[in-house]
């Protein structure tokens, strides 16, 4: 078997999580099977079976290749038990069962499981297998105690272990790596158990084995999947410093190996998240989690125990990073996600923390608000929170409340949320950006049929909300709680007293829809609190302009279709199969549409279609890909010397600029948008880009400060004379600085494409590289290729 199938065989194995002693091991338990079974059928002249063993594999494979087993592979696996028994096929039937186990591992069937389990021991005693060493009993054997284990069976399990044991000695090698999730499974078990020292045991040796039997151990998923196993056990053995060093380890080779989108890329993440719980790095706890928690609902779903668990903890690590005073940058991830902690791995509520700040709230600060026009305020309004915080605040005390007092019957499918054009949206907001178009508001997504019915009367309840706000100095934002009457009724303020939204630490994942509670504070903190107000603020904060008005108004009432068309053109995404329609939008058009926050999303409606367009099709990322690879050689590495020694100097900096432009956008390519988004309109341009150079998982991580380099050289390179610049030395240096930084980053470009398997060449001018690129694009549709 190659090295390939190896990994795609026990990929699971060794993390604690959904396929912690991976089922697909069942192919090999269906070879020692099949060797059996065929060995009786021949004994009795009986005809082959008819179930075909390889397609039902090379069909659940293809499930989980399209992420859809959490709806998919119970079905699925259902029939072919059912189509195995009655082909008569028993090694087939066997195999089944394996891949049935480690599935329902993963949904948290354990109840269903321990049928299955029982089904299997007898299927293979039935099979003549238990009185022998084969290999397809020992993998049975492991995987019927790794599923006895999750069902919290311990004894059953442990007993299982130790029967697979004593035939793996006889039947497997000292390197096999079957051996080594045998050690793998039985230190959780002890782990779970209470038993860490042990539990330390047997993970260094299952990775020993995993490093002697890899062909390469630093960018090998099942090496990576054992380092974070071995640090959640040195954690709860309190051993710091050596866990940390593991979990970190872990996430290096995801790197390393470009392995980043492999579903259990959440095990190291997650992993790596405990560690620094532990640590009291809250930040880069909230930031594994929820990486972590994308990948986990792309790949399993949400009902699964696996995301509740993850979910849970990003819950204490936020709350955790709240009590300390710990500002944790909102903008996470947007799709793609450590070790899922198992319950006996969970770490306990971290012990609340002093707030930060807090003797300073009994000194009120001001705020002071422009009232000038805009782009010619005098003085910068300063609302002290940023817009997205305001808009969850003002949902959260105004919206939310007003809709199920007057919507009772809707309010279970009206999506909410910030979203669309405005710096706010983005994220970058800050003081200067509130002299035009910033205020309290939100998004209200309706469908079609919904909007028909409530539209214009809840558009004129939204603009009637009351906007009196009060930010306290530790930036909590308070709207003036009353009841407010008319003649449809009143609806009740957010609650008793001040209702507090607590600092970014709590904001979600942007993109993920969640459960939108208020944190409110009571007793003496709501007393806190009321000392700590600022003086009350009536909005809007600043003029709005025309460009925010009408039919492209930012705030307010919406159908789900008309938001994203007059953002787009479109509905909804263009087809998967229209890669024409794709290549026609531009990156900051996609950045705008899928930017934000939604607050609430009952139906997953407006979720699933914004979704639609982060989901770029990944022929026409590699078409991009190639574009810009052709415009960095072109306009940086071909025509900006060639201007330089012309001395014409318009065209240089002309090429500098296309420059720049098509190497920021390959880095968030490269990056893949579904993961990082896409790259904003040229003002939130290096914004982003280095927010997403500071994230700890970036691809190409220093082309960000490379390219800003080249644009604060740009001026004496393109326009310096023989005196100009500092020391009289002219412009020669700052091109030869320029030409030098254009070349590392090629060659930094060339080898993240070999990473990525884009290339098997080692040519760094870039256009060269593009027919290899082109070479991984299935489509025939020639829009997607070069001429």
């Amino acid at each position: 078997m190659d090295e390939e199938a190896l990994l795609k065989q026990f990929a699971a194995q060794f993390a604690h999580g959904p396929d912690d002693a991976d089922d697909t091991d069942a192919a090999a338990a269906a070879q020692g099977a099949d060797s059996t079974a065929n060995q009786v059928a021949d004994d009795a002249d009986q005809s082959p079976a008819t179930f075909d063993t390889q397609q039902f594999l090379n069909g659940l494979d293809a499930i989980f290749d399209r992420h859809t087993a959490a709806t998919e592979a119970g079905p699925y696996l259902e029939q072919a038990m059912v189509d195995a028994e009655n082909a008569g096929d028993e090694a087939g039937l066997l195999t089944v069962l394996n891949e049935t186990m480690g599935f329902y591992r993963s949904q948290g069937r354990h109840k269903e499981n321990q049928w299955i389990v029982q089904r299997a021991l007898e299927l293979a005693a039935r099979m003549g297998l238990t009185t022998g060493t084969s290999e397809a009993w020992a993998i049975t054997l492991i995987n019927c105690a790794t599923s006895m284990r999750a069902a919290k069976q311990y004894d059953q399990a442990e007993d299982l272990y130790h029967q697979a044991q004593s035939v793996c000695r006889h039947s497997l090698a000292p390197t096999d790596r079957r051996l080594a999730a045998l050690h793998n499974n039985l230190s959780m078990l002890y782990s779970e158990t209470n038993r860490p020292d042990k539990a330390e045991l047997e993970l260094r040796e299952a990775l020993r084995i995993i490093e002697a039997s890899s062909v390469n151990p630093d960018a090998d998923i099942d090496v990576s999947s054992s380092h974070t196993n071995l640090a959640l056990t040195l954690l709860t053995e309190h051993k710091l410093e050596d866990a940390h060093w593991h979990a970190a380890k872990a996430l290096e080779i995801y790197r390393t190996g470009h392995l980043e989108h492999s579903a259990h890329y959440a095990s190291a993440l997650a992993g790596f998240a405990q560690v620094c719980f532990a640590e009291r790095r809250y930040a880069d706890a909230v930031t594994g989690y929820r990486h972590a928690l994308a990948v986990i609902e792309e790949c399993y779903g949400k009902d699964t125990d696996y995301w509740r668990i993850t979910a849970d903890n990003l819950r204490q690590a936020e709350e955790a990073a709240a009590q300390a005073g710990v500002t944790v940058d909102n903008a996470g991830v947007a799709g793609d996600a450590g070790a899922l902690p198992q319950s006996g791995s969970r770490l306990p509520n971290s012990p609340a923390q002093g707030k930060t700040g807090a003797n300073a709230a009994s000194s009120p600060s001001t705020v002071s608000v422009s009232t000038g026009s805009a782009g010619a305020a005098e003085a910068v309004s300063a609302c002290p929170v940023s817009g997205l915080k305001l808009a969850r605040a003002f949902w959260t005390q105004m919206g939310k409340p007003m809709i199920a007092a007057k919507y009772p019957q809707y309010a279970g499918r009206i999506a909410a949320g910030l979203v669309g054009h405005g710096s706010e949206c983005y994220g970058f907001d800050d003081a200067y950006s509130q002299d035009h178009d910033f205020g309290p508001r939100f998004c209200l997504w309706l469908t079609d049929e919904d909007y028909a019915a409530i539209g214009e009367q809840l558009e004129a309840d939204y603009e009637a909300l009351p906007r009196k706000f009060s930010v306290d100095a530790q930036g909590r934002v308070t709207f003036e709680a009353h009841a407010r009457s008319d003649a449809s009724g009143a609806f009740p303020s957010a609650g008793a007293g001040s209702t507090v939204i607590p600092d970014a630490a709590n904001a979600p994942t942007p993109g993920t829809a969640t459960h939108d509670t208020a944190t409110a504070e009571s007793g003496a903190a709501s007393s806190d609190v009321a000392e700590a107000m600022t003086t009350p603020i009536d909005a809007p904060l600043s003029p709005v302009t025309p460009r925010a008005q009408g039919a492209n108004r930012r705030d307010g009432v919406f159908r789900i279709g008309d938001f994203f068309e007059s953002i787009t053109g479109y509905r909804t995404a263009p087809a998967q199969t229209a890669p024409h329609e794709w290549l026609m939008l531009q990156e900051s058009t996609l950045a705008a549409a899928t930017n934000g926050e939604v607050f609430a999303d009952p139906t997953g409606l407006f979720s699933k279609t914004r979704q639609g367009f982060k989901n770029m099709p990944d022929d026409v990322r590699l078409a991009l890909i190639s574009k810009r690879l052709g415009m960095i050689a072109q306009a940086g590495q071909y025509n900006l010397p060639r201007s330089l020694k012309r001395g014409d100097g318009a065209a240089a900096w002309l090429s500098i600029h296309e420059f720049v432009q098509a190497t920021a956008s390959l880095v968030f390519l490269v990056n893949v948008p579904m993961v990082v988004g896409y790259m904003p309109y040229y003002k939130w341009q290096f914004a982003a880009l280095r927010k997403l150079s500071g994230s700890m998982f970036a691809l190409l991580p220093n082309v960000g400060e490379q390219l800003e380099t080249v644009m604060r050289l740009s001026s004496a390179a393109c326009y310096g004379g023989a005196g100009f610049g500092e020391g009289g030395k002219g412009a020669a240096p700052a091109i030869e600085k320029i030409n030098d930084i254009v070349e590392q980053i090629a060659v930094d470009i060339v080898k993240e494409l070999k990473r990525e398997h884009l290339t098997t060449s080692g040519e760094t001018f870039l256009e060269w590289q593009r027919p290899y690129v082109e070479d991984h694009i299935a489509s025939d549709d020639p829009v997607l290729k070069s001429l």
